[in-house]
């Protein structure tokens, strides 16, 4: 059976059961492997589908021998995406090295076979297409991508704790030069299909999905095969320019990560320092790197983390058949504003009110550094430009499918608002406040309808915090909830759904962690020194240096909501001073050009570790009392809220995960004494 579904004359792969891929031999011998793995919405390369795929090369082998075929195409049957990558719910399996390796050479040897196949072997990318699936086609022979903004390539794995272990490191480098490939691999950054032109690592580029099959054929019948790099990006493997890039990726790694905590892009940059020269050298070294970073504790927790955050995104319905277009955002202050300009930048239309016309045109105006970052023709910022609008007089509200409120934390005021909102809003709108710290029942308790009322909190600043709390009422309708969550997912956010109670999860949990680093602070104890300790454990950012970017009279107003503010502490000096951290230029720190003046200290690394484990166990502790008070539904869904909401050390699993893991350690290491 043809791609198509008519049947072809000599159709080989008639006699062949495959369940994740479609093949067939057409009349002009162009072989059609199309990948749609059974039962899932995206393709994945798991054992079955890399088996199915080694028996349509052994086919394709067979058919260059015999000539009863000319060419090998191999594309999506997923109409969004191409491959997104291994499938790592496999990786769990693996324990060993040895384990790895033998896994390894198993797709190794498949996609060696592929590049040394006689016949051209064409991929036609539509969609996602990063990780293993990128290596895939990079074993190809040339490769075809539409212009749609949803084609992209790349690395990701970093992200797990690994780098492209299928050979993706040396042929990448082979087609895109050193610094190119290797800035994808150590970022693991998206490469849009324009960009992976130019690069080289893309070879010709459609305008749609229904125009690769017509190219695909043309390439096989021109025998089309992608050039590798030039000569000046050849000549960057050689030494000693390798080892000044090599330098030169180890400092600006050094800046992001720590390489006792996330040791797989250094490892990556040895291997390229090491063996970059030589790129069947790399490739047997690949190997030898990768494996054990896989099934490093590292990377066992980053692959939790992804899953967590998979986790985040069920939150909302699949089936909702709500989809939110136009938002209102009443409140024009930084964090209202920067709502809006989240929404416009994801594409919907917002409307933004204020009682001050030149609150709006400020907060408006604050926008065009994200609509900058977010489009890059002038012709899709001017269309962003003109979906954020003005709306002094609140017209928005009648039409808005969500009505999100950001304005002054005053019970009262909110009240009001919401009462006259109710007369106003279209039905099947959502109502939602984005208070941090009041009660949603009582913000409710006015409306006629309470249950239409639910809390969406975002964390500042909106643009690069991933998680948005959708906080559900004693009184709020389920459905509102389950609207709360489609909306904050289609702004390209994870959605937690939790309990209204004082700090909902995020600042309930942050708040004893800040307030016992500031008890410290009290104590004599160095500031430098607290939040040192604090990175060297994982945490993005110190507890005091948090502080400074929150605000001082937010951390203040967040800990007397929760009781843990005394009055008479440094805390509240300083906000009586009107010295509120980095948005008045003082606070713990003095603040200079968007960075804190810090004392250069050295400080011992078992002491470190001493106190960094010392400082978050106020956070973990107040994480299991959220589980145990229900303020969430599962201990996955406290570690995923903490870790997308407070940055707390990924590779470690989550506060939860990372207490019950030191716990068995303890208990193993008993064990093992006795």
């Amino acid at each position: 059976m043809s791609d198509d579904g008519e049947r072809t004359e000599d159709a080989p792969a008639s006699t062949l059961a495959f369940r994740d891929w479609h093949f067939s031999v057409d009349q002009e011998g162009i072989g059609w492997a199309i990948f749609d793995r059974e039962g899932a919405s995206a393709n994945a390369l798991g054992t079955r589908p890399l088996q199915e795929l080694s028996a349509i090369i052994d086919w394709a082998e067979e058919g260059a021998r015999r000539r009863t075929m000319c060419g090998l195409v191999i594309l999506s049957g997923k109409e969004k995406g191409f491959i997104v990558g291994a499938d790592i719910n496999e990786f769990d399996s693996f324990d060993t090295e040895a384990q790895v390796l033998d896994r390894l050479g198993m797709v190794l040897a498949l996609f060696d076979r592929i590049e040394r196949l006689s016949i051209p072997v064409v991929a036609g990318i539509h969609g996602v297409c990063v990780g293993g699936g990128f290596e895939l086609i990079l074993a190809c022979h040339c490769r075809i991508a539409t212009r749609d903004p949803s084609t992209k390539v790349g690395f990701p794995e970093v992200k797990l704790g690994i780098f492209p272990g299928w050979h993706g490191t040396a042929r990448s480098i082979r087609q895109a030069g050193p610094v190119a490939a290797m800035q994808a691999m150590l970022t693991g950054s998206m490469i849009g299909a324009s960009r992976a032109r130019a690069l080289g690592l893309v070879d010709e580029l459609v305008a749609s999905r229904s125009a690769l099959r017509w190219a695909a054929r043309r390439a096989v019948q021109k025998k089309r095969k992608s050039k590798p790099a030039g000569l000046a990006q050849s000549l960057l493997t050689r030494w000693p320019a390798r080892a000044l890039l090599a330098k030169k990726m180890r400092d600006e790694t050094k800046k992001k990560a720590r390489e006792a905590h996330y040791p797989a892009p250094f490892r990556l940059i040895d291997l390229f320092e090491l063996h970059g020269g030589d790129l069947d050298a790399m490739k047997a070294a690949e190997t030898r790197y990768f494996a054990p970073l896989l099934i490093s504790d590292t990377s066992r927790n980053l692959r939790r983390v992804f899953k967590l955050s998979e986790l985040l995104k069920a939150q909302a319905p699949k089936d909702q058949k709500w989809k939110p277009l136009r938002v209102h955002v009443i409140g024009a202050g930084t964090m209202g504003a920067d709502i809006a300009g989240w929404c416009v930048a994801s594409g919907m239309e917002a409307t933004l009110q204020d009682l001050s016309p030149e609150v709006i045109e400020k907060g408006i105006k604050a926008q065009s550094k994200l609509f900058s970052r977010k489009f890059k023709t002038k012709a899709e910022k001017a269309a962003a430009k003109a979906r954020l609008i003005a709306d002094p007089t609140g017209a928005g509200a009648s039409r808005a499918d969500i009505i999100i409120e950001a304005i002054v934390e005053r019970l009262d005021v909110k009240q009001k608002l919401f009462a006259e909102l109710e007369g106003v809003i279209k039905p099947g709108a959502v109502l939602a406040t984005n208070t941090s710290s009041l009660e949603i029942e009582a913000i409710a308790a006015p409306l006629k309808d309470p249950g239409r009322l639910i809390g969406i909190h975002f964390f500042n600043p909106v643009a690069q915090m991933p998680l948005v709390e959708v906080v559900r009422g004693a009184q709020s309708r389920e459905d509102e909830v389950k609207k709360g969550a489609t909306f904050v997912t289609a702004i390209g956010k994870f959605p937690l759904v939790t309990k209204s109670v004082p700090g909902f999860l995020v600042n309930r949990v942050l708040a004893p962690y800040m307030m016992e680093a500031m008890a410290r602070l009290e104590k004599g104890e160095e500031k430098e020194k607290i939040d040192e300790a604090a990175r060297a454990f994982g945490m993005p950012m110190g507890p005091i240096e948090l502080s400074d970017n929150v605000g001082l009279d937010v951390c203040a107003h967040v800990g007397r909501i929760l009781g843990l503010s005394p009055e008479g502490s440094m805390l509240q000096r300083l906000v009586d001073s009107k010295k509120l951290g980095k948005k008045t230029g003082e606070g713990f720190y003095v603040w200079k050009d968007g960075k804190p003046e810090k004392a250069e200290k050295t400080y011992s690394a078992i002491e470190l570790e001493r106190l960094g484990r010392e400082l978050v166990e106020p956070l973990i502790r107040e994480s299991q009392r959220a589980l145990d008070d229900g303020v969430v539904e599962s201990a996955d869904l406290v570690d995923a809220g903490v870790i997308f909401g407070t940055g707390f050390a990924p590779f470690r699993g989550g506060p939860l995960h990372f207490k019950a893991s030191e716990q068995n350690q303890s208990a193993a290491t008993r064990e093992a004494a006795e």
